[in-house]
């Protein structure tokens, strides 16, 4: 961003003063390690991750809590219910209001307004000069914001009772949106769960309703059609290859170079391939695992949610390359179709043996071996019956899909116009007057 785009951000027709005379700064710490009486006492303790997982403006709990002993041991100060927290690590910037006493860790920083004011009202002044923040963050391993940095930040300072008209208005306004946005975000959800269980029903039921049903065998799969099988799908591959993952350099290789797929290439129903790393020149590539057109990919090591994530290759550029952390799953064609295959193993009942046999200390990284791939348990229709099913859940995901797109474009343009009302009212472009909570 630059300069003149930087002073944008600030307010221009209303008094200014730096935040150093408006707040106290207080950085935080984190007791030292190895002492549980430190731990889960009765001090609440902010960090960016409740910061990250906050549900509207205002923090009234934290995850976790620090004992009086652990408090002191900090070295630092608390906040008294109405300062602000704002963490100056990554994301630099997110703001919110305590309604707790509460200390911080070194991810934080506790604003103690030096006098009177409406917090609310400085609250989004800050949401308004987050961009401001991000830039002013420095570092080499990580970026950080100094508190001078933070304290040299000019605010708008109306009087107190200009401060409290645009906080009620920007609450009612914000509230509004808000509500409007969570209301949507509340029908993708259901637009999720709706396309899941069709889909579930689709690969374990088949489409005809009436069909005879008879018992899989399986607990978690339940019945299904009388005239389908169950088989383990080793029965139905050639073979199952995982890549290879040399060093790379750390960005996407152009169309004429050698890339290695990452993991989030098969995150999504589509097969993206421009989820890769440039191979260096210094490394001859391993031909045999070149990507190819109706290859089955399957990551192997994820977190738990995308663990066991499976596309199909449609098309594919050439010099892209299988990584370790992919399967690609060679099937005979004759019984099996590919799509419905897909189908299967990216829905509820397809993913349960993988959640199920998942390995791996971190919850951020689980694993499945080969041999939980190649004995996971499919239904098995006729392969015609297979692609009448896999083209009809492609024909309702083109649909769901075109709705989803609606929600979250209309659910971007609320939030432009949130944000662009807060940077209106906070830097005097709408007149007092003219708000009506």
């Amino acid at each position: 961003m630059s300069e003149a785009s930087v002073s944008a951000l600030l307010p221009t027709n209303i008094n200014r003063r730096r935040l150093r005379f408006l707040f106290g700064t207080i950085s935080g710490a984190t007791p030292p390690s190895g002492t549980p009486e430190y731990w889960d006492g009765d001090i609440w303790w902010v960090t960016p991750e409740d910061l990250g997982n906050l549900d509207g403006r205002e923090i009234s709990s934290t995850r976790r809590t620090i004992s009086l002993e652990g408090y002191k041991s900090c070295g630092t100060n608390s906040a008294k219910n109405g300062s602000l927290v704002l963490s100056k690590r990554a994301p630099i910037g997110q703001t919110a209001i305590l309604r707790v006493d509460a200390a911080c860790n070194q991810g934080c920083f506790l604003l103690t307004p030096n006098e009177t004011s409406d917090e609310r009202f400085f609250y989004y002044c800050l949401v308004h000069l987050r961009p401001l923040l991000e830039i002013l963050g420095r570092g080499s391993t990580f970026m950080e914001l100094s508190a001078d940095d933070l304290r040299s930040v000019n605010l708008p300072y109306p009087d107190r009772k200009v401060q409290t008209r645009i906080a009620d208005y920007l609450d009612a306004e914000t509230g509004r949106i808000d509500a409007l946005v969570a209301e949507k975000e509340r029908m993708l959800a259901l637009l999720e769960e709706k396309r899941a269980a069709l889909i579930s029903r689709a690969v374990t039921r088949g489409l005809d309703p009436n069909v005879p049903l008879k018992p899989s065998g399986l607990d978690w799969l339940g019945d299904i059609p009388a005239h389908w099988t169950v088989e383990r799908l080793k029965f139905h591959l050639h073979r199952l290859e995982q890549g290879w993952s040399p060093q790379c350099d750390n960005y996407p290789a152009a169309d004429d170079e050698w890339g290695v797929l990452k993991v989030g290439a098969v995150n999504s129903w589509e097969f993206n391939p421009r989820e890769n790393k440039t191979l260096p020149d210094s490394e001859s590539p391993i031909q045999q695992y070149e990507i190819r057109p109706r290859d089955v990919l399957m990551s192997r090591a994820n977190t738990k949610e995308l663990l066991g994530s499976v596309a199909l290759v449609e098309d594919v550029r050439p010099r892209l390359l299988l990584c370790d952390k992919l399967y690609r799953l060679d099937v005979i064609d004759d019984r099996l179709s590919r799509r419905f295959l897909v189908v299967f193993l990216r829905s509820k009942p397809g993913r349960y043996l993988f959640e199920q046999e998942a390995t791996g200390a971190s919850g951020s990284m689980q694993n499945i071996g080969q041999d939980t791939v190649r004995n996971v348990w499919i239904p098995v229709p006729p392969k015609s019956e297979q692609q009448t099913i896999a083209l009809a859940l492609d024909r309702e995901r083109r649909q769901t899909g075109e709705i989803e797109a609606a929600l979250n474009e209309s659910i971007s343009l609320l939030k432009e116009r949130r944000s662009a009302l807060i940077t209106a009212a906070v830097t005097g472009q709408i007149e007092p007057e003219a708000m009506r909570a």
